[in-house]
């Protein structure tokens, strides 16, 4: 099975649980397991976060989903026409006593098999999440 999903959203916060309705719906359609769901979601959401807190600030964003049999691909694109600043290391500790902040990459990178980060050619920033899928059991 091959899909290919592609969705531009609003710079704004309102657009991430939009962006992860989106995946969940086309993954368990597909009849991935919830738990591979939950991990791609939760992926997913600290990438969109990662490009509208540290991108350029372009008025919209894509994310985009590629699925090949047993793999998916999730790419979030900055899309500004000024490049942005995306954090690609894990703070030492967290900023100014920020508990809950700089966690992104540690949970990302536990979630998927793979995290990319590469600047796109004159302007943005694409993050990219790979993860090998696992499915249901059609007999259940």
């Amino acid at each position: 099975m091959r899909l290919e999903l592609a969705v531009s959203l609003p710079h704004e916060r309102r657009s991430v649980p939009i962006a992860r309705h989106v995946v969940r719906a086309a993954m368990a359609n597909l009849g991935v397991t919830p738990t591979c769901v939950h991990d791609i979601e939760v992926a997913l959401s600290e990438a969109c976060t990662n490009v509208l807190e540290h991108a350029g600030a372009p008025d919209e964003y894509e994310v985009r989903l590629q699925v090949d049999d047993d793999r998916c691909v999730l790419r979030v694109v900055d899309v500004g026409e000024r490049p942005g600043r995306l954090v690609l290391e894990m703070p030492a500790e967290p900023p100014d006593g920020e508990v809950e902040r700089g966690r992104g990459l540690v949970l990302m990178r536990a979630l998927v098999d793979r995290v990319g980060f590469a600047p796109l050619e004159e302007r943005g920033t694409v993050v990219s999440l790979e993860k090998r899928l696992d499915y249901t059991d059609p007999g259940v």
